[in-house]
């Protein structure tokens, strides 16, 4: 609410006398005891102007992202309330007394994470530990690999609906499949334990899947962070060194007399508040597991024999970190009145150096308390180097101490958004250039060794991109759900109006707006909303007022944007609201789980006709599990159901009837498929010990595919009574990898000929004549092949092979008896080339790879597809910004 005037009638804090209008106003503001359920988050002011910004608690558990923030005016302890907004969720009943134990949450979380990570992979030789006289395949200079592991942060009610309890996790180690670091936010249902809600916690500069995949967001405490304060007393003197671009700089810097030594330690900006520093660390022996969410031990801050500081400070990237830290705060606090990134002067340390799997780390990132940046690699100078990142991370520091904006989804891009527009006007004021200028929304373009600026860039906030035109659909598993994806539709918005209404009035209005208005589930719609009530509270001429709101319709960011994305495909389910489940397809009908339009009721399984005739029906009780992943052949339904004791897979005839119990255990299944009387699945003992099991509907006595020693069997696919599979072979210091068919009438088992060394196996598809998989040569550094055989094994070939210009970069496939259709994510070739290019799209082969074409081209993500009868494929899909399972008939053919 704007333009208020209201005297606050409570005396004290400014939190009290905010609580005291809200509860003074209930009838407005529909808030019914505002000193129970608001807690009181953070107090800024400025001048006159005091914000306070209050936490909802529902029956004493935070709400996520339920906030909301009160505006007031002090003159002489009389304080007057001038606008009020926020996210209070009025309708929550949960009850919060939570049913599922926090050691199982933490396990399903665990095993969340790990599936999300791993499903699409399956044999890299990281996921079982070492072969027997092996060292583990860790190569000198990568980051080693650390299991996952998860930490109970407490309950959490998710605002959906009546609201959802949850026990919040956060999961880390490192990715079992690219040794890439790992930092997931897991909101498991705290009454069933199904995890409804999962979100990276990384806080990259680039996106996830580039060359880096680095980073982390977490708040734990730093130990021994108050180390970088220094001790009271010691001299801040001037020094020099020469940034990577070789121009020599000042730098503020202290004698340190324990070290007899310079240290990059500036005393000198918050000497007259706080006395915290700004303090530049050396971590190029470190990894970023060691940097991430935690301080690694027995690091020291840069240091010299002399105020001059030399080429190992320059080529580091130290010299450029400490030199833009300074240039960043000094910003925040001569523009904004902003000391530190907290506003309260807390120390700013930066991490330079760090390494990643490999050995290098071509990204930086904010971990919740500190600045880590990369190494660089070969053609990425260290990520210190460039103004702009450096301006980038700091503002995520900003953003977490000021708006907390959730890290996933269009929220998430405007995190993302507004570290670009703030570490970018950072970089054009003190380089003095024209916001006119071609070259001035460039982002990452001085990070290069060799490629020019705009060929370097990671990304440009004049890149012209529209809501309804550009917005990428993604589920959270890809890029948080496309917060870098989506990012610079918002940022390009503020850099327009920069440009129109001119530096020091753009920063005003865009820092007010995210510092008061902004909360932490925002939107494009509310971000924009959010921005032109703070232009509005800043009293700006009608004509600077017209400018903002052109740069947002420019961009297409208005209200029903949404409204206009299109597609090409025909809608079999809309707005399924589930997190990480697959559909099925088979015999002509479709399978698929669906939350309510809100999310907050548990997942019930639905199946209907692939021609769209007839209504869905209904498969799965609704008895308070969550009921996900269903197969189906036209006759039968399968899935499994997580309950707060343990997952079980069943079964029901599409018929009708009862619902069958086939299987029950702790963990989950990571795939289950059904043919007539017999069911397919893949169990594991732990979540990456996989074994390929089926049983009979009329005998539910699971079996083994394979039952050897040292033999790991995953990725099944059935049909005609035939079970494909992947398998590998553990022998001291030796593993091989083979893909095999089992015939369930004579228990023959054929072992696929493979062509050279396969040393990464993944899905397998099976028809009444072919088996199909992916595989990935142990001495070719390819794609993944998509390859054939007949079922007796004859006849291998790859219809899509590992290089060349026809080659897919092949991660699921689902076979029919026409043609067999691949999920394709083309690679990310560096930090900025990332787009809906970029994104998984499904493609369809024929039996004999003589044609070849896009199954559909819509602009979104495509996942989980199920191919059924001739060429039609149904799948999941994001291009909307929400899941709907959608179809079609035959492919769309060249989307160029």
């Amino acid at each position: 609410m704007e333009g208020i005037r209201e005297q606050a009638k409570a005396t004290g804090s400014a939190a009290d006398a905010a609580r005291g209008h809200l509860a003074d106003k209930r009838s407005r503001y529909k808030i019914a005891d505002p000193g129970r359920d608001l807690k009181p988050l953070r107090t800024t002011g400025a001048g006159a102007s005091e914000t306070v910004r209050l936490q909802q608690k529902h029956r004493g558990v935070d709400v996520l992202g339920g906030q909301y923030v009160v505006r007031m005016e002090n003159k002489g302890g009389k304080r007057v309330v001038t606008g009020t907004s926020g996210k209070y969720f009025t309708g929550l009943t949960a009850d919060t007394t939570p049913e599922v134990d926090e050691a199982l949450a933490v396990e399903r979380a665990v095993d969340a994470t790990t599936a999300q990570l791993t499903s699409r992979r399956f044999g890299f030789g990281k996921d079982e530990g070492p072969e027997e006289g092996g060292d583990g395949g860790e190569r000198k200079g990568a980051a080693a690999a650390q299991p996952l592991t998860g930490t109970a942060r407490g309950l959490v009610v998710l605002p959906k609906g009546t609201g959802v309890l949850t026990r919040h996790v956060t999961v880390r180690g490192t990715d079992p499949v690219t040794g890439a670091p790992v930092l997931h936010e897991v909101y498991v249902d705290a009454k069933a334990g199904y995890p409804v809600l999962q979100y990276s916690g990384i806080k990259t500069f680039g996106a996830p899947g580039q060359k880096a995949g680095a980073g982390g967001a977490s708040a734990a405490p730093v130990p021994g962070a108050r180390g970088a304060q220094g001790a009271a007393g010691e001299p801040a003197e001037k020094g020099s060194g020469v940034r990577l671009d070789g121009k020599t700089t000042e730098l503020d810097i202290t004698r340190d007399e324990a070290r007899g030594a310079y240290v990059l330690r500036d005393q000198s900006r918050m000497r007259e508040t706080t006395k915290n520093v700004l303090a530049t660390w050396d971590a190029r022996d470190r990894t970023v597991w060691d940097a991430t969410g935690q301080w690694p031990d027995g690091i020291k801050e840069f240091a010299s024999p002399t105020p001059s500081f030399g080429k190992e400070a320059t080529e580091s990237g130290a010299v450029d970190a400490h030199w833009a830290t300074a240039k960043v705060y000094d910003y925040y606090k001569n523009v904004h009145g902003r000391d530190s990134l907290d506003g309260r002067g807390m120390t700013v340390n930066s991490l330079v150096g760090v390494y990643g799997f490999g050995g290098t780390l071509a990204n930086a990132f904010w971990d919740g308390t500190k600045m880590v940046y990369g190494n660089g690699d070969a053609e990425y100078r260290p990520f210190s180097s460039a103004l702009d990142v450096v301006g980038h991370e700091m503002t995520h520091g900003v953003v977490e101490n000021s708006t907390e904006l959730v890290y996933a989804g269009q929220s998430g891009a405007l995190n993302e958004a507004l570290a670009d527009y703030f570490g970018n006007a950072v970089k054009t004021d003190i380089y003095g250039i024209a916001m006119d200028s071609p070259d001035a929304g460039l982002l990452g373009d001085a990070l290069c060794r060799t490629k020019a600026p705009r060929e370097c860039a990671v990304r440009d906030l004049n890149d012209g991109r529209t809501a309804s035109k550009s917005f990428l659909g993604v589920g959270l598993g890809t890029d948080g759900g496309g917060v870098h994806l989506n990012s610079t539709i918002f940022s390009g918005a503020l850099w327009d109006m920069r440009e129109d209404v001119g530096r020091t009035l753009a920063d005003r209005i865009v820092y007010k707006a995210l510092t008061e208005y902004m909360t932490p589930l925002d939107g494009f719609t509310e971000g924009r909303a959010a921005v032109l009530a703070a232009a509005r509270d800043l009293k700006v001429a009608d004509k600077e007022l017209k400018a903002v709101e052109r740069s947002f319709n420019a961009h297409g960011i208005v209200p029903g944007w949404e409204l206009a994305l299109g597609v090409d495909s025909d809608q079999l389910l809309a707005r399924v609201g589930t997190q990480d489940s697959k559909a099925g397809a088979g015999g002509g009908w479709w399978a698929a789980s669906k939350s309510n339009e809100t999310g907050s009721e548990p997942y019930s399984v639905w199946a209907g006709r692939l021609d769209g005739s007839g209504s869905p029906k209904l498969i799965s009780p609704n008895d308070g599990r969550y009921h996900v992943n269903p197969a189906t052949d036209g006759k039968t339904v399968v899935w499994q159901a997580y309950g707060r004791r343990s997952v079980e897979l069943l079964a029901r005839p599409l018929a009708g009837g009862p619902v069958k119990s086939l299987w029950a255990g702790r963990r989950g299944l990571n795939v289950a498929s059904v043919e007539g009387d017999v069911v397919v699945m893949e169990t594991a003992q732990r979540p990456t010990a996989r074994q390929v099991r089926y049983l009979r509907l009329s005998d539910r006595n699971p079996v083994r595919v394979v039952d050897e020693p040292g033999v790991t069997t995953g990725f099944p696919s059935i049909s005609h009574g035939r079970i494909a599979y992947t398998k590998i072979t553990r022998k001291p210091g030796v593993r091989t990898y083979d893909t095999e068919v089992l015939d369930l009438a004579t228990g023959k088992r054929t072992t696929m000929p493979q062509i050279g060394t396969p040393g990464v196996t993944g899905q397998t598809g099976i028809s009444g004549n072919s088996v199909y998989w992916l595989v990935q040569d142990t001495a070719e550094a390819g794609r993944p092949a998509v390859r054939r055989a007949n079922l007796d094994g004859t006849g291998v070939a790859d219809l899509s092979p590992a290089k060349g210009p026809d080659a897919l970069d092949a991660v699921e496939l689902s076979a029919s008896e026409d043609a067999v259709t691949v999920t394709v994510q083309a690679p990310v070739t560096g930090p900025g080339a990332y787009g809906n290019e970029m994104l998984t799209k499904l493609w369809q082969l024929s039996a004999d790879g003589k044609q070849k074409g896009r199954v559909s081209c819509n602009r979104g993500e495509q996942l989980s597809a199920a191919a059924t009868g001739g060429r039609q494929v149904v799948w999941i899909d994001a291009t909307t910004g929400y899941s709907d399972v959608v179809t079609r008939t035959r492919p769309a053919g060249n989307c160029g």
